[in-house]
Parts: structure tokens; sequence; C-alpha cells
């Protein structure tokens, strides 16, 4: 469901309901603090490999592009935004158990 509706079943507070963000942000004040730092560290490890990367391939003012990519591209960047908050979250939840 992705359609300019869809934020009305996301609902925070609903247990089984809430946003793919809401959700991380749950599990990651419940699970064990030392996992959390982890992921939070190899996700970021990832962010800077990805800049470091865009910055060689498209130059150092990478920025200006990107700014143009996520606008004319916003409704993919959210679908895959809500991907890594679920896949993150499942990461930490699969280290928890």
């Amino acid at each position: 469901m992705n359609n300019k509706y869809s934020a009305l079943f996301e609902d925070e507070d609903d247990v089984f309901l809430g946003t793919p963000e809401s959700k991380l942000m749950d599990v990651i004040f419940a699970a064990n603090n030392d996992v959390v730092r982890y992921d939070i560290a190899e996700f970021i490890k990832t962010r800077a490999a990805f800049e470091i990367m865009l910055a060689e391939s498209v130059g150092e003012h990478y920025a200006d592009n990107l700014r143009t990519f996520m606008f004319e591209r916003a409704d993919e960047i959210e679908s895959k935004t809500k991907s890594l908050y679920i896949e993150l979250m499942g990461n930490i939840l699969s280290k928890s158990e």
C-alpha cells in the first residue's frame, strides 16, 4: 500500500501497525545495548563507504547531485528507507535473542 493514504495506517502507538521508524526506535531502546551500538556503528561505516564511493565516482560536489537525486526519486527513496529501518531492526533483534 504505497499511496497518499498509507500514513493513515501507520499508527506509532499500535504494537502491530507502527511505522518502521517507530518500531526500530522501540527495538533500539529495548534491545541489548552492545548489540545496538555494534549495528549502528556498522551502519555508519557502510554510509561512510557509500559517501566515499560516491565522491570518487561523481566528484567532490556529489552533495548537489544527491539532493537532486533525492528530490527526483523521493518515493523510491522513502520505500528503501523503510526497508533499511526494517533490516536494521531485524539485525538487532536476531542478535538480541
